[in-house]
């Protein structure tokens, strides 16, 4: 039986039209005349303060705590305002799977599994009333990688629900190779949704559980079933 449903948030749960690279971006430029750094970095399934430590580092720049904090409080700023101007959209089916797994018999919790910062995570959400329904989380602010974040997800809903979860009680949603990564870290199931970052022959190949092209696909008159 699943316990736990686990998600990720952009190219799973929403689709941003590249807020969050545009703000990233544009913050390198900001805060340290450097230009491109949206164009030259890969950023599906990584964590915010992975790729912030990475950019510091291919250009020479000091990284310490202080300077992560100062470009991720400016970088959620420009996110801010760019979703302000456009908040993206919803994935297809998003709102219909969450309504059915809250009308089963025995409905799951359900967490975020993000390598957004907990800040960019809610503006991003809040942009389409998704945020405040997750029982639990973990964020990049949490950790830079994201098999310790799978890790920490499962403890803190563990402590929540007041016993220990084992992997086969826990199903992780995702658009990337690094989503079926994270579940398979912990023992988890997995569910790939060819909504972002990933193709279906990606997915396949890294081992996820199930795979469709949106959550459309999963077929809501056996969830039941395929939560068990």
């Amino acid at each position: 039986m699943t316990r736990l449903v686990l998600f990720d948030i952009d190219g799973t749960l929403i689709r941003t039209g590249g807020a969050g690279v545009h703000a990233f971006g544009r913050t390198a430029e900001l805060l340290y005349g450097v230009t491109g750094v949206a164009e030259r970095t890969h950023f599906h399934g990584r964590t915010d303060t992975a790729l912030v430590r990475e950019f510091f580092l291919s250009n020479g720049l000091q990284g310490r705590s202080w300077d992560i904090r100062h470009f991720l409080d400016a970088y959620v700023f420009l996110l801010d305002h760019r979703l302000q101007q456009n908040r993206g959209e919803i994935c297809p089916g998003v709102p219909q799977f969450l309504q059915a797994l809250k009308t089963l018999s025995e409905p799951p919790a359900m967490g975020l599994l993000t390598g957004n910062i907990r800040l960019g995570a809610k503006i991003k959400l809040g942009a389409h009333s998704l945020w405040g329904d997750w029982m639990c989380g973990a964020f990049a602010d949490d950790h830079d990688d994201r098999n310790q974040l799978a890790r920490i997800a499962r403890d803190r809903a563990s402590r929540q629900l007041g016993r220990r979860l084992e992997g086969h009680e826990i199903l992780v949603i995702g658009d990337t190779h690094r989503d079926v990564e994270c579940a398979q870290a912990i023992g988890a199931k997995s569910l790939g949704v060819c909504t972002g970052g990933g193709s279906s022959d990606e997915l396949q190949k890294a081992g996820a559980t199930w795979v469709v092209t949106n959550l459309e696909e999963f077929p809501m008159n056996s969830l039941q079933e395929q939560m068990n």
